[in-house]
């Protein structure tokens, strides 16, 4: 048996290579790969002694060659293969192990210039491994040092691998060139004209990993699946850990996404609940029983059969009260033995661990989509992602009456939550806890007025609370309706044509207003 390896990624090979040795498989290798393995004492055939043709052009040509690909591609049960082979004294390759020029990781660092990419495009490598891919049958192709140990254990266990192994090595290795290819697609696609590059490719590539089937999508006569970026950033949903309950459905996955990306964004003790894709209620708290009870006051109808989020370890205590409600979801950073017991009862509720980013609530941005992207009719619509933070040094106060500083974090604090409410969106809060929440409504006054049935439904009062809108005032009747609720505080965008007369509303009602200059549509 032949292996021919020739490696950048060098992690793993030189074990991996005296392993192979120990089997009786000869060693065939290119350039570095066979000098490393030749200072190890490996006995090593160079591929140039192979093709009798020596490497040239800066390494760019030394496995091109027929006695390569001929290795590679012939089929073993073909006479007229086997004849060809013996007639050009070619011998067959059983084993290729490859990985390629790190293209990816030389584009992602700082002040990369075309050159530096265009030198770290493979094209041997891949050529071979796209011939081996091929002709799985007979040959096994490895391109990356994770799949070293198993094929290890097979190949001494057996002498040989199994034709469900190498189809499985063939699928991982087209799927590694293909998502080879589509980064340097990405990269070239993006290049504009003076050097520099742009946010947006003239071809996308999305590169997806499915992490399993679902039962059925957002209704059951739907099919679904459920999939990560290729390479998934730390804190974010794709990362979680399921520790208990039933399988997640479709409508689980995309609740849970807007429950974490909220929870996560705060620094106090907070937590989320989510309905449909909304906040139904968000509180801080000095622990997470406090801010779950707090959350919960928002809306205990729709937070039945809710999404449940905490950015902070799960207690007994907390776990006690919240496995007395009806939760399809629960997720947070980690959960204590006694909370876990608490729900050990409660099979299906599904029980999600999940790390916040690195830097927590400080590193927000980080585990976040740098992209949205949305489907529309054969096409995609592609977008930077609402990644905006506010901060109380970045807000313009408009009016006469200036907001006192627990009005102003309130402020903050429902300008947060209301980043997450689809529009139009409206939200009042008091005291670091939602109040009301009007969400969806094609009229800003309709989401204000709904905001307002709810906070009465749940026994709350909107005396005092501050309101935030996530779009500006056309009119000054969508502020009339939220200061007749009870409003004190007001925060908006502006950038109305009307922006004066919201203005002078507000000065005339006797509240205060502050701008954000940001406007957080999310439809």
């Amino acid at each position: 048996m032949n292996a021919l390896i020739s490696v950048s990624d060098k992690t793993g090979i030189v074990e991996f290579a005296q392993a192979l040795h120990a089997l009786g498989i000869r060693l065939i290798s290119t350039g570095g790969t066979a000098k490393l393995l030749a200072d190890k004492g490996l006995p090593v055939t160079e591929v140039a002694q192979v093709t009798d043709f020596p490497e040239m052009l800066d390494g760019r040509v030394k496995t091109l060659h027929p006695k390569v690909h001929g290795g590679l591609l012939a089929r073993r049960e073909l006479p007229e293969h086997m004849a060809a082979l013996k007639a050009h004294g070619i011998d067959t390759i059983d084993l290729l192990v490859v990985n390629l020029y790190p293209f990816e990781a030389t584009v992602a660092k700082p002040g990369c210039t075309l050159e530096d990419a265009i030198e770290n495009i493979d094209i041997g490598g891949p050529a071979m491994v796209r011939s081996a891919a091929k002709n799985w049958k007979d040959v096994g192709v490895l391109t990356d040092a994770s799949q070293y140990p198993a094929v290890l254990d097979e190949l001494k266990t057996g002498g040989k691998l199994s034709d469900e192994t190498r189809f499985a090595l063939s699928v991982a290795a087209f799927n590694r060139i293909s998502n080879y290819d589509a980064a340097i697609s990405d990269y070239l696609s993006s290049i504009q004209e003076g050097g520099g590059r742009g946010l947006f490719p003239a071809q996308a590539n999305g590169r997806f990993v499915k992490l399993q089937d679902l039962r059925y999508g957002e209704n059951p006569h739907q099919q679904a699946a459920f999939y990560r970026d290729l390479h998934p950033a730390p804190g974010s949903l794709v990362t979680a850990t399921q520790l208990q309950g039933k399988e997640l459905s479709y409508n689980n996955i995309a609740d849970a996404d807007a429950a974490w990306e909220c929870v996560k964004g705060f620094s106090e003790v907070a937590c989320v609940i989510v309905k449909h894709a909304n906040p139904c209620g968000v509180a801080v708290g000095k622990d997470p029983l406090e801010a779950y009870g707090k959350a919960l006051k928002t809306d205990s109808t729709s937070a039945f059969g809710g999404i449940i989020a905490f950015n902070r370890v799960v207690d007994g205590a907390a776990a006690q009260a919240v496995s007395k409600q009806f939760v399809e979801v629960l997720m947070a950073p980690d959960f204590t033995a006694e909370a876990l017991a608490a729900f050990k009862s409660k099979v299906n509720v599904r029980i999600l661990k999940i790390a916040l980013p690195p830097g927590g609530a400080a590193d927000w941005d980080n585990g976040r989509n740098a992209m949205d992207i949305k489907r529309v009719g054969s096409g995609l619509l592609m977008q930077t992602a609402d990644n905006r933070e506010m901060t109380l040094a970045e807000l313009k106060v408009v009016t006469r009456k200036q907001p006192t500083p627990e009005q102003m974090q309130d402020l903050l604090f429902a300008w947060k939550v209301a980043k997450f409410v689809k529009s139009n969106a409206i939200v009042f809060c008091k005291d670091g806890m939602t109040m009301g929440v009007g969400a969806g409504q094609m009229s800003r006054i309709d989401s204000a007025k709904i905001a307002s049935i709810k906070a009465q439904h749940a026994g709350l009062s909107l005396q005092g609370t501050a309101a935030a809108s996530d779009a500006f005032f056309p009119f000054r009747d969508g502020l009339d309706v939220i200061v007749d609720a009870g409003a004190t505080c007001v925060i908006q965008p502006g950038g109305s044509m009307r922006d004066e007369e919201v203005i002078a509303a507000a000065d005339e009602r006797g509240v205060a207003m502050v701008f954000s200059g940001v406007r957080h549509f999310r439809h």
